[in-house]
């Protein structure tokens, strides 16, 4: 995702952040209080180098015509924003306060002009471009309110809503057959929507521990991914020859959706929901025009698709249909920032989700 800039200058200097991170055991919900509004005073985490990241103090935000500003409770950390914390060559340093945090809630505590729908004191999910921060700003139809069932639950709007999009994209259906290859905090939310759809899911995925997850996300089969040839022959012996009506691609890397082409059946739908963004891939052509399969790509780039998603993934959470908040296992305050992305990186045993919180 790109990142808006915000109007401060912060130099480029700037060391690790020290590990203070907490860990929460896997599938412990994590509960965070909800934070009061506040005005005064921005607290953003600057990324000043590879692997350096500093905690800036900045005048805050001011919304603009159609924005609102929001005193964040906390944001999620994507994979996405590895690369950039990782340094490649095309990335410019410093990054604008507060980016490229991009799975931002809290509490609406300025209304820009125009805006209507949104009040101050309202918690809200958002997606918005500089949320590792105290406060960001974000357009007023890119705020989803939240309900008062929700109140002190953590809410990382962008990637729940990126689940309800990618099940949409896949277009599962009852009585299916479906693998979903990679089983992390998207996984095992893909496990649980897909099984509530009706499929019979069939989750393949590295480390033991995600192995569980995924049942406990209702996957009704469970599958290694240590063998290339293991595993086809595995999901051939599941499904009676025929392969899977529909897979869906999490994680990322060239090995997984190999294997994940070779898990769809003749007509089948193919759902690339990993974030490739380490180079680029190839793909086996004959097998995938041979068994005439349909190949997703379901990463949307519309911010109203987004937008949506957040709408029916806070729909879904207040129903009771879905419940993330077993994933979020780790907790970093804002100055640890550092240490979150290090976790996200090497996925310690037990690692779904971090979560940073103000």
């Amino acid at each position: 995702m790109s990142a808006d800039t915000l109007s401060a200058r912060v130099p480029a200097e700037g060391g690790r952040v020290g590990a203070r991170g907490e860990s929460r055991s896997a599938l412990r919900p994590a509960r965070l209080r909800r934070a009061p509004a506040r005005s005064a005073g921005l607290r953003a985490c600057v990324l000043t180098a590879p692997g350096a990241v500093r905690v800036a103090e900045l005048d805050p935000p001011q919304p603009g015509p159609g924005e609102v500003r929001i005193a964040l409770e906390g944001s999620g950390v994507c994979a996405s924003n590895l690369p950039v914390w990782e340094g490649r060559e095309w990335f410019t340093y410093p990054l604008a306060p507060g980016a490229p945090g991009h799975e931002g809630w809290g509490v609406v505590d300025a209304v820009g002009e125009g805006v209507t729908g949104l009040r101050v004191g309202q918690r809200v999910a958002a997606l918005s471009y500089a949320a590792y921060a105290t406060h960001d700003v974000a357009k007023a139809d890119a705020v989803v309110p939240l309900p008062p069932s929700l109140d002190h639950a953590p809410f990382p709007g962008e990637p729940l809503g990126c689940a309800m999009n990618i099940l949409r994209r896949a277009d599962v259906r009852a009585g299916q057959d479906v693998a979903v290859v990679g089983v992390g905090f998207l996984g095992a939310l893909l496990c649980r929507l897909a099984a509530d759809a009706g499929a019979r899911v069939i989750a393949v995925t590295r480390r033991p521990f995600a192995l569980d997850v995924a049942r406990q996300f209702g996957a009704h089969e469970l599958v290694p991914m240590d063998d290339h040839g293991r595993v086809i022959e595995r999901v051939k012996a599941l499904t009676g020859g025929a392969m899977c009506a529909r897979t869906i691609e999490c994680v990322g890397l060239q090995w997984p959706l190999d294997l994940a082409g070779e898990l769809t059946g003749e007509r089948g739908r193919l759902t690339i929901a990993g974030f490739h963004q380490d180079g680029p891939r190839q793909v086996n052509m004959f097998l995938w025009n041979w068994r005439g399969l349909d190949v997703v790509n379901a990463h949307e780039r519309d911010p109203r698709a987004y937008v949506q998603g957040i709408r029916d993934a806070v729909d879904a959470v207040a129903a009771g249909r879905l419940d993330p908040s077993p994933l979020y296992t780790h907790r970093y305050p804002l100055d640890a920032l550092g240490e979150a992305f290090e976790a996200t990186r090497t996925r310690p045993d037990g690692f779904l989700k971090a979560l940073v919180t103000t």
